[in-house]
């Protein structure tokens, strides 16, 4: 056996988040670790790699017990862990992000600079992307930054890799090389712990799965025995009907239309697409494609350089995230922890964020009212908190994401933009929020959905946009999509070398 996790305990003020957990990982295996927000696969990760201590159970690497642990001595015993929010600095090259995993403590020796842009040329290769080691990483995208984490890991040579959500922000090719990896690490003898919630991956990568909920092993099984009916069954404890329940709506008039938009920024070109009320338009496309340019244009994080927004028949200036919330737009971030929820405040606060106006009287906050609001939106989406005065970092992924939801959902839009919003969260998560989006699209919401699990995309949209490059390629009606056509226009003109951002 390579990595043990035998009984471990973990309580957080008297609340089990670990209860007699125990797990085997093998050399040369892919076990997947799956269970809906909450179940516990966090805090055993950060048990394994030492960041938290157990308060009971025993760790064991080749038979061996690890004492003490903490997160120098599980990385110099070679175990690595890739998160799923990129921990990387973002002043510096890719190239000098893949250096610090082997730099170690070599404080004072002189740089090679060749070397250092040689290593990262060679990983980044390894991986299948063509990410430029120059390039600064905060001009990354998210799913970027994510490859770039992949490369650093790799840097480091370990026995076991631990992969929190690893394809959480790729599209569909990036995802396919990304597994190409893990098989190649696997067949090198590497043990890896792979967490996800895109369980359609597992069937094709892993070789046994461990289910955990609320905090207790629901079951190891190999995956040639298991289907995912059944892993969903062990997740949730109970049979989910459907996973995509898709609301029959007539749309109406168009809300949203753009003609020859463009960001020379953002190298978005000639985009012409309208949405209706009511109506739920797909934006598929490889990452790096432009549909989150496109998105943060459209709320004004970028500025539009050619073409015209009209909104309701009338021509619009958006110059601005204000401009934009003015207009009836709403946009959810891809990356809720930086743009989607604020951590450290409360619930309460970041649900009434945008609409502190209509909160407010005489220039004074209604703390009443927007105790109300809150409470009201937080019963709607089900956001599981012990008080709205809880902070957003105490919730699972799903429920922030919730939260993110509700802060825009006060304000009332006409116009839903929603960029991967369910990456990263579990399969009951998935549902609700599938529900809402269903929900506010019959209140007559036109909704435009980025995501880059195509199997979303094909089941919630109305029509279906696809980008390449920075254009819109194609459009599909609902019955006449097909994931071979979408990824068939996707690819248009996407090898076309290296790139520093999107």
């Amino acid at each position: 056996m390579l990595l043990e996790a035998i009984g471990i305990q973990k309580s957080y003020d008297g609340v089990k988040a670990l209860n007699s957990v125990s797990l085997v990982l093998r050399a040369g295996e892919v076990h997947a670790l799956v269970g809906e927000n909450g179940a516990g696969k966090s805090t055993l990760i950060k048990v394994l790699t030492g960041a938290v201590q157990p308060d009971g159970g025993e760790i064991r690497l080749h038979g061996q017990p690890i004492v003490h642990n903490n997160p120098a001595i599980s990385h110099k015993l070679g175990i690595s862990v890739i998160y799923q929010q990129p921990a990387l600095f973002p002043h510096l090259s890719v190239a000098e992000n893949i250096a610090i995993a082997n730099d170690g403590n070599k404080l004072w020796k002189k740089v090679n600079w060749r070397e250092r842009t040689t290593l990262a040329i060679r990983l980044l290769e390894l991986i299948g992307t063509r990410i430029s080691p120059d390039a600064v990483v905060s001009t990354l995208c998210m799913a970027e930054q994510q490859m770039v984490e992949i490369a650093k890991a790799l840097a480091g040579n370990a026995s076991v890799l631990i992969m929190d959500e690893p394809t959480a922000s790729l599209g569909e090719r990036d995802t396919g090389n990304l597994l190409r990896i893990v098989r190649e690490l696997r067949s090198r003898g590497t043990g890896i712990l792979y967490i996800t919630h895109r369980l359609e991956e597992l069937f094709g990568i892993a070789d046994r799965v461990t289910v955990l909920r609320d905090g207790k092993n629901a079951g190891t099984r190999d995956l040639a025995q298991v289907t995912s009916p059944e892993l969903i069954r062990m997740m949730v404890g109970r049979e989910l009907e459907t996973l995509y329940p898709k609301l029959d709506i007539k749309p109406g008039e168009i809300v949203l239309e753009l003609r020859n938009v463009s960001c020379r920024r953002s190298k978005v070109k000639n985009v012409n697409l309208g949405v209706r009320r009511g109506e739920i338009v797909g934006l598929a496309g490889l990452v790096g494609s432009g549909r989150t340019q496109l998105a943060k244009a459209l709320f004004g994080l970028d500025r539009i350089s050619e073409g015209t927004v009209y909104i309701e028949g009338s021509r619009v200036e958006i110059r601005s995230p204000g401009d934009a919330a003015k207009y009836g737009l709403a946009y959810v971030s891809e990356d809720r922890r930086r743009h989607g929820v604020i951590l450290a405040m409360s619930i309460r606060t970041n649900v009434t964020l945008a609409s502190l106006d209509k909160l407010s009287k005489h220039g004074m906050l209604q703390e009443l009212v927007e105790r109300e609001v809150t409470r009201a939106l937080t019963n709607r989406l089900t956001i599981k908190a012990a008080s709205i005065e809880s902070p957003a970092m105490s919730l699972s992924g799903g429920n922030q994401q919730k939260v993110a939801l509700a802060r825009w959902l006060l304000t009332k839009p006409r116009i839903l933009i929603l960029d991967e919003p369910t990456q990263g969260i579990d399969v009951h998560a998935k549902v609700e929020i599938y529900q809402l989006i269903g929900a506010l699209a019959e209140d007559g919401v036109a909704i435009l959905l980025i995501s880059s699990e195509m199997s979303e995309i094909l089941a919630l949209s109305d029509r279906i946009a696809v980008m390449a490059q920075g254009e819109l390629v194609g459009m599909f009606d609902r019955k006449d999509a097909s994931p071979d056509e979408i990824l068939r226009l996707a690819l248009r003109g996407s090898d076309s070398g290296p790139r520093s951002q999107n």
